[in-house]
């Protein structure tokens, strides 16, 4: 299902983004194409972990390891973390073990081998990277099992507009489906609609970005859930804060990540949705206009955000529909 929305979408970005309207016409287009479809990766050789805890482990738990998304600015490298754990529930750390790493993407159309590195203490690797405009799929390989973790690397100009949704509550419909992802005893069930708008706003040639309260070692979940509905494989940023079910400073969580997106990035944030306060709030902190920020559930409306109600049939029809395309030029 995502395979053909995202061909869909390749397609229409082309057409409505060739004739730029703005003064942001020299932007570059993401390239989401050049990620969708990877080709086939012939991976390492397996080999022996090097601990033969660690094979016990890979043999009594199931792989729950994580790439963090990342976005830089053109110019500057990216240092990607990879995160590697086994078991759903007590996540213990792969240490002092090898993982291989592969990137493909914007002029990169086949896998190209990055290099071996060694998990430290906490079953994290991190991954130098330098790289043109574009966007990168990059894909982690664990040496002695061969289970794996996918992200997302963009490189961008400063200005490339960008529409940033929360997840839980805001796409799917409340807050406390993603336990439910989390334990296995559910899917999120996403409002009406929803998926249509991100993908519309990925068609017009925005960056798409989701920034969600829930703690980074759901990664994996929230992954599989929006390859499930058929969303455009955008940026997950997840919560780095405490280790609970609930991470605290949700709020601050937020209002830190927009202000490197703004700042540090310079992504031009033109439209927000969310659900919550924190939301409200995180939005409000870095200074994204009331009249941009859309909110559904309980708080739509509140504190002169635009509300949307019940679903996402009429905003869709009316504020995305209207939408002019991002007047960026495709790669």
């Amino acid at each position: 299902m995502t395979r053909l929305v995202t061909q869909r979408l390749a397609l229409m970005l082309w057409t409505l983004c060739a004739v730029p309207f703005s003064a942001s016409a020299q932007l570059t287009c993401p390239d989401y194409a050049s990620v969708t479809n990877p080709p086939a990766l012939q991976g390492p050789a397996r080999k022996s972990f090097r601990h033969s805890g660690s094979q016990i482990l890979s043999w009594t738990n199931p792989p729950y390891h994580m790439v963090h998304d990342q976005i830089v600015p053109v110019g500057t490298p990216a240092t990607v973390m990879g995160k590697f754990d086994y078991g759903g529930v007590f996540h213990k750390d792969l240490e002092d073990e090898d993982v291989h790493v592969y990137i493909m993407g914007t002029l990169t159309p086949g896998w190209e081998y990055v290099g071996k590195y060694r998990t430290d203490t906490d079953g994290k690797v991190y991954v130098p990277l330098t790289r043109p405009v574009g966007e990168y799929r990059v894909k982690m390989i664990v040496e002695g099992d061969l289970s794996s973790a996918t992200g997302f690397v963009s490189v961008v100009e400063p200005g490339r507009k960008t529409v940033l949704f929360d997840i839980d509550g805001t796409l799917t419909l409340n807050d406390f489906e993603a336990v439910g992802d989390y334990l296995g005893v559910s899917t999120a069930q996403a409002y009406a609609h929803a998926v249509e708008v991100v993908n519309s706003y990925a068609a017009l040639g925005y960056q798409i970005v989701y920034l969600t309260a829930r703690p980074y070692w759901v990664t994996k979940d929230t992954r599989e859930w929006i390859d499930y509905q058929g969303l455009l494989e955008g940026h997950v940023h997840t919560n780095p804060y405490g280790d609970g079910p609930i991470p605290p400073d949700t709020e601050q969580y937020k209002t830190d990540y927009l202000t490197y997106l703004l700042e540090d990035v310079g992504l031009d944030i033109v439209r927000v949705y969310g659900n919550a306060t924190t939301d409200i709030g995180a939005y409000a902190a870095v200074g994204l206009p009331k009249s941009e920020t859309y909110i559904i559930g309980e708080h739509a409306g509140s504190e002169g955000t635009m509300p949307i109600r019940n679903d996402y049939l009429q905003h869709l029809n009316t504020v995305v529909a209207s939408t002019p395309g991002a007047g960026c030029t495709p790669r």
